[in-house]
């Protein structure tokens, strides 16, 4: 089973937000999550953007979780480093 750390979409039409999952990579976009590790909030302001547990995120990327590109970006600019 091949996991990822990706996003998973809530909220309306030109209102999204999205929750940093982890799940199996064939699931689909808004399929059953393995865990809830952060939010993402695109629209808000800078500081009430993302919210993340650096600890969980850790956990699972040495377990082998691979990042989307995306999450990726935001792990970057959070300084999580990936190992």
């Amino acid at each position: 089973m091949s996991v990822r750390i990706r996003l998973k979409r809530f909220g309306t039409n030109k209102r999204p937000y999205y929750r940093i999952v982890v799940m199996d990579s064939r699931t689909k976009r808004d399929g059953k999550a393995l865990e809830v590790v952060g939010l993402y909030h695109p629209i808000e302001t800078e500081e009430k953007q993302v919210r993340l547990e650096t600890e969980r995120i850790q956990a699972w990327l040495q377990q082998g979780a691979i990042p989307s590109p995306t999450v990726k970006r935001i792990l970057n600019k959070h300084k999580i480093f990936l190992t």
